[in-house]
């Protein structure tokens, strides 16, 4: 049976922005993110011991990124990448997310602000996220001090770029503890337009429109990141189309039962799985697309990344 839309969260999703792709701009998308963060302003955000600026290395250059720590003892590293559907979503967006991240998981946690579509397309944000973690990497010292237990985060199209960047590190010989893919993109192919390719996942028809995230809302968003089509073959964006997943970094995948995307990240989770990859799956019941950033709201949203943070931190414990 399935569980209904929670109700304070169905009270949440008319005030939610990024509804309407036929009025929406790059630019009013990271205007209306900006504005619901602000919103929130009033509420003291987590307490962590420092959240400081920095840079990091990108693929073109030093990109922006945020270091938040609980503690100044050796511990895992996490790089996160921002959701914001690779066009919207900043440091600032995911400022609260990044904090409950560190605290959750003793983590010291590194935000990373890649560059962004349409400026920067396929696969700008991808090659920035790698090298981001090859930065981090190569300056262990810096953060956790401890190589064996770096993992990877990320939400929406962040937890795209964390599944991607986990493939890479496999493929060059990078050992990752574990990564953390919330409500992720896996596959990109037919831009969420091609009725074939959006047959293969019901929950693009079943949650197309209604829920905050809408499948339009998607094809917009790889509209603007993909210069070309085809590049959603490509499993540097969609990596569920990966050869092989053999090999990478144990994972935590949740979903959102009341998303457009809930059938591609539960395939992801599936495909690890068979291809020998230890994975937890948590399906978001009751939940939308975006609640890890509901959890001030939802008890069910807060109770449910709790879980899935608290599986993320046994793994980083662990280690490689």
């Amino acid at each position: 049976m399935t569980t209904p839309l929670d109700p304070v969260i169905a009270q949440i999703i008319p005030l939610l922005p990024l509804r309407d792709p036929a009025t929406m701009t790059p630019q009013s998308a990271r205007d209306a993110l900006r504005a619901l963060a602000a919103s929130r302003a009033a509420i003291p955000p987590p307490p962590v011991e420092s959240a400081a600026d920095r840079q990091v290395n990108g693929a073109a250059g030093p990109l922006a990124a945020r270091v938040y720590r609980i503690s100044r003892e050796r511990s895992p590293t996490v790089v996160f990448f921002h959701g914001g559907g690779w066009v919207a979503g900043d440091l600032e967006t995911h400022d609260r997310q990044a904090r409950l991240l560190a605290i959750e998981t003793g983590a010291v946690v590194v935000s990373v602000d890649y560059r962004r579509p349409p400026e920067t397309r396929f696969p700008g944000a991808f090659e920035d996220g790698f090298a981001a973690m090859r930065d981090v990497l190569a300056g262990i010292g810096e953060f956790g001090g401890d190589a064996s237990r770096v993992g990877v985060a990320g939400d929406s199209a962040g937890g795209n770029l964390a599944a991607a960047v986990a493939i890479a590190c496999r493929d060059a010989g990078i050992g990752l503890a574990a990564q953390l893919l919330v409500y992720p993109v896996t596959d990109v192919a037919g831009n969420y337009a091609d009725a074939g390719e959006n047959a293969r996942f019901p929950s693009r028809a079943e949650n197309a429109e209604g829920y905050f995230l809408s499948r339009a809302v998607m094809q917009w968003f790889a509209g603007h990141y993909l210069a070309d089509e085809k590049h959603g073959l490509d499993w540097r964006v969609s990596p569920l189309r990966a050869k092989s997943l053999a090999g990478l970094a144990p994972a935590v995948v949740c979903t959102a039962w009341f998303d457009p995307l809930r059938d591609e990240g539960k395939a992801y989770a599936d495909a690890l799985r068979g291809a020998g990859v230890a994975t937890s799956y948590h399906h978001g019941a009751g939940l939308i697309h975006g609640y890890f950033g509901l959890g001030e709201a939802s008890e069910t949203a807060k109770a449910e990344a709790q879980r899935a943070r608290a599986d993320f931190r046994g793994l980083l414990e662990r280690g490689v």
